[in-house]
């Protein structure tokens, strides 16, 4: 990284003037967050835009956009809102923390405080959130949704933060009522459970990374609407299921070249197992439906050398470049943001060939 450098990759931004979405090169320093476009497969400066982080505050997770759960929201001196879209929830987390410790850099105790938190707010890796959401969906044994009232209003299809604490305890996915709230805030993060009502949404607005989900009698959530959409026909046909049932190993932010015009985009890749496949979706769109993918079964793998643009490729592109080839002989031209972030996308892609 460039000296000062606290961070940098890919980020999707809102629009200031049109509120549409596109992915900008991002690079954190201690005073200031600058992003950049991306055009030929290389970053252009000067820098597209600056946002100085004395006086920002920062929520995260930010809940404005119903079908965009992994946002950060950015508020700067002169109230100027910024909202910024990660590819994972554990990426869109390292940015939040990085971005947090640099506006109270000159607060030490206010940055351990964030270690700490950072540190004790962890997924056991062994534990897939949808088998859990499959089985709290289960007619016989899972979560019961009712309706429920909150300071006069009543709510359908809704169940209490306590019960879902014990239901986990009692299928035995957590030991604690800790872990319970824990696994329960990160299927909330994951837009798999949404906050009903004003004890549960105010939790989320307090921005306590730890609590945002209560172990309580009194606050309600219920299932996100965007949990199993029913897909059309038509959609059944273009999206295999089978393939996009496999659990996810590896996601992120990478730029890829068009196959027709030769154009660099930046698309957020999905890597899932059992079976292999590599999907990518477009950021700036708000389905979350792949815009392409293949199977790994019998692909070959390779880093391309910085050193000249290899033949296939257009544009003028950074480097970091890596070449899948398909069993059908279809060549997709890959870059990634570093050359170690290149070195573990060729490995996990290895292991699935």
């Amino acid at each position: 990284m460039e000296d000062g450098v606290l961070k940098e990759g890919f980020l999707v931004k809102r629009g200031h003037i049109v509120h549409n979405w596109k992915a900008r090169w991002f690079i954190l320093r201690q005073n200031t967050l600058v992003y950049y476009k991306l055009e030929g497969g290389r970053r252009v400066t000067p820098p597209k835009g600056r946002i100085f982080l004395d006086g920002c505050t920062i929520t995260c997770p930010c809940l404005e956009y119903e079908n965009r759960p992994l946002l950060i929201k950015l508020k700067t001196q002169t109230s100027t809102e910024y909202f910024l879209e990660a590819c994972s929830r554990e990426e869109r987390d390292a940015w939040a923390f990085e971005i947090t410790g640099a506006i109270h850099a000159g607060q030490p105790g206010k940055v351990q405080q964030l270690h700490s938190l950072r540190n004790s707010f962890k997924l056991p890796p062994h534990i897939s959130l949808h088998r859990i959401v499959d089985k709290m969906h289960d007619s016989s044994t899972g979560i019961r949704s009712s309706p429920n009232m909150e300071q006069g209003s009543t709510y359908k299809k809704t169940f209490l933060g306590s019960s879902l604490v014990d239901w986990l305890i009692s299928n035995s996915f957590v030991a604690s009522r800790l872990e319970a709230v824990t696994l329960a805030s990160m299927l909330m993060e994951e837009n798999f459970l949404r906050p009903v009502g004003v004890r549960s949404m105010g939790a989320i607005r307090s921005g306590d990374l730890a609590e945002q989900f209560l172990d309580d009698s009194t606050a309600l959530y219920t299932f996100a609407e965007s949990y199993k959409k029913k897909i059309s026909p038509k959609e059944e046909i273009n999206l295999s299921t089978v393939e996009l049932s496999g659990m996810v190993v590896k996601q992120g932010y990478l730029a890829k070249q068009g196959h027709k015009r030769k154009n660099w985009k930046v698309r957020r890749f999905v890597l899932r197992k059992d079976p292999a496949f590599l999907h990518y979706y477009d950021p700036s769109k708000e389905e979350n439906r792949p815009v392409g993918g293949f199977s790994l079964r019998g692909s070959l793998v390779s880093a391309l050398e910085d050193n000249g643009v290899p033949t296939g490729v257009k544009g003028n592109v950074q480097g970091n470049l890596f070449k899948v080839i398909t069993k059908d002989d279809t060549h997709y031209y890959i870059q990634a943001s570093s050359k170690a972030e290149r070195a573990e996308w060729i490995e996990a892609i290895k292991k699935l060939t």
